[in-house]
């Protein structure tokens, strides 16, 4: 029996390299996962060792057949990570241009418990229009894993290589868990 099925985004960013390590936390604790990638995020990713580990094919199109069936389990939490710039303001304007933004803009509408881990440096943080998407997303009840509270902040530009090594892979997945145990002990107090 497993504790619950994780859906994991991956965006085009460095750490999205090391998406592995999320997949070992996921399945040391006894959830499965599966990873949806944007098209840029492919040239980042293993698609192969990912696959393996998931027994679940990375999607990154919409599916080229009416008769391909989605064969994934319902999520209980998603995990966008490494989200960079460019998706974080989609994901926060309801832009759906890709089926990794689909996904991400239908598991947040369903209230899946979503936790979102920024890859941006300092100058992108301080833009506004990144500010007010991660306002908005926190207003809709989507965990930023953003600032010294969360322990993860911008870097510095230039430096992201260095960062990509202390990408706070579990701090995302046990943040999910967390929200995910509160969200059906929510359900079972409703029931």
């Amino acid at each position: 029996m497993t504790a619950g099925h994780l859906q994991i985004v991956v965006c085009g960013a460095g750490p999205a390299t090391d998406v592995t390590e999320l997949l070992a936390t996921a399945k040391e604790r006894a959830w499965t996962a599966a990873v949806t990638a944007t098209p840029s995020a492919i040239d980042f990713i293993d698609v192969e060792a990912i696959e393996t580990t998931t027994g679940h094919p990375v999607r990154s199109t919409y599916q080229s057949s009416p008769r391909a069936r989605r064969t994934l389990p319902g999520a209980d939490a998603l995990v966008i990570a490494p989200a960079t710039y460019n998706s974080i303001n989609k994901i926060a304007l309801g832009i759906a241009d890709n089926y990794a933004m689909t996904s991400v803009a239908e598991l947040i509408g369903r209230q899946v418990p979503t936790v979102i881990v920024p890859f941006v440096n300092d100058a992108l943080a301080t833009r506004a229009p990144f500010q007010r998407a991660v306002a908005d997303l926190r207003h809709e009840h989507v965990h930023v894993l953003l600032g010294e509270d969360e322990g993860w902040e911008p870097h510095p530009p230039g430096s992201g290589n260095d960062r990509q090594r202390v990408f706070p892979w579990t701090a995302a997945f046990e943040t999910a868990a967390r929200l995910a145990q509160e969200s059906r002990a929510g359900a079972g107090d409703q029931g």
